[in-house]
């Protein structure tokens, strides 16, 4: 990577009778070094044990808990989530699901 020495814009590498030169794409300045035969590459090298990505049961669930009765088991722990299910103007459906056996109701208000 070289800047040009008039007005220090990146030079950029330009085909001119099967050669690379550089050139600035501002003023036409060439750079006195036209022998460009580098290669620019990189390389990352990656652990693969912190590649991996988590798998989660799908028992796990990442909504709030609170206390409310299913009326299945009468457990006394539910997940509840609400949702918009009817126009605009009326209430959220709250939906709610047992922390034991994974029974799933709603409730309108």
């Amino acid at each position: 990577m070289e800047f040009c020495d008039k007005c220090g814009t990146l030079m950029r590498p330009v085909k001119e009778d099967n050669t690379t030169i550089l050139k600035c794409p501002n003023c036409n300045y060439q750079s006195k070094n036209n022998n460009i035969n580098q290669k620019i590459s990189s390389k990352i090298k990656h652990n693969p044990l912190e590649a991996t990505i988590p798998v989660f049961d799908k028992k796990t669930a990442t909504l709030p808990i609170m206390k409310h009765t299913c009326p299945e088991c009468n457990n006394s722990t539910v997940f509840w989530w609400t949702r918009q299910t009817r126009s605009s103007d009326e209430p959220e459906t709250r939906f709610y699901k047992c922390t034991k056996c994974n029974h799933t109701w709603r409730e309108y208000s």
